[in-house]
């Protein structure tokens, strides 16, 4: 199956495995300048290896299981004809992952994990506009409903060890809502209801 898909099929393939989380044609080409055309997305479709749903006027695409072990075993593959030094060197770093999983008896899963933090400060950043305001947590869960709570909790433990971050709790308890409380992040036995970063990293 392999053999019939493009490079860029492959990379579109490769990055949605890599991110472990919904992407769209946007996030797909800012993180690696892919523009995954019609013709080519419905391939992928109709081989059940992505599942696109349309946004708007975009689509938003995620990795089926069968993408998934399609990836696992593209690992072990050849590097594809015509794909240059990027695509040599993308596929020697893969052989090595594949390496690594055999020997530690992992699995694909086990090593690629969304990054919640980096959602959480690009969420911050559309909220704030830019500025260093803070903004209660429950703000940034509505924005984030795909992610789990507990890695939206880690992820805040992550973000409140970084140098300009800070997560305190409300000052004013009165105005705190029911969903304040229920989105509230306990740190060193304190409840803390927001987020304020002073320059998004």
């Amino acid at each position: 199956m392999s053999d019939r898909l493009t490079l860029t099929q492959r990379c579109v393939l490769l990055v949605l495995l890599a991110e472990a989380r919904e992407l769209t044609n946007a996030e797909l080409y800012g993180l690696g300048g892919l523009r995954l055309e019609k013709p080519q997305r419905e391939q992928l479709n109709e081989r059940g290896l992505i599942a696109s749903t349309k946004v708007g006027r975009t689509y938003a695409h995620e990795l089926t299981d069968r993408g998934a072990v399609w990836c696992a075993e593209e690992m072990g593959g050849a590097r594809p004809a015509r794909s240059g030094p990027a695509g040599g060197a993308l596929y020697a770093v893969l052989a090595g992952l594949r390496r690594y999983l055999d020997g530690s008896g992992q699995v694909v899963a086990e090593i690629f994990r969304p990054d919640v933090p980096s959602r959480v400060v690009a969420a911050y950043a559309a909220v704030a506009r830019g500025g260093a305001h803070p903004i209660r947590l429950a703000v940034l869960r509505e924005r984030l409903t795909d992610v789990s709570r507990d890695d939206f909790d880690v992820a805040i433990k992550q973000l409140a060890r970084r140098d300009g971050v800070h997560v305190r709790s409300e000052a004013d308890q009165k105005t705190l809502t029911d969903q304040d409380h229920d989105a509230a992040v306990v740190l060193g036995g304190t409840t803390r209801h927001l987020l304020t970063i002073e320059a998004a990293r």
